[in-house]
């Protein structure tokens, strides 16, 4: 399973370890990913996705899996979540043509 973000697409990061002496050693910085059920209010049901703890505090500011996707441009998301999004649209979309 890779180190992504699936919905951001943040990943790992490269850098140096640098001593007192100033030496430099290579090292990797770990996005911090948690996995997590997040609800869908016009899916009407959970979707398992496994996020960084910055992108799940954004989500909830944001007000929701539902406002999250819908507000953030498609550039900014993942090919997974630019499916979600999708499906999310499109229920919005036929739970607003029958109401």
């Amino acid at each position: 399973m890779a180190r992504r973000c699936q919905l951001t697409g943040k990943g790992v990061m490269a850098g140096n370890n640098v001593s007192h002496a100033h030496n430099k050693t290579r090292r990797r910085f770990l996005p911090n990913l948690q996995s997590k059920v997040l609800l869908s209010d016009s899916l009407g049901r959970g979707i398992r996705l496994r996020i960084t703890a910055s992108t799940l505090r954004t989500v909830e500011r944001k007000g929701g899996l539902d406002k999250f996707l819908i507000s953030t441009p498609d550039s900014k998301l993942t090919d997974e979540a630019r499916k979600i999004k999708r499906r999310v649209v499109k229920a919005k979309s036929l739970a607003g043509v029958s109401a």
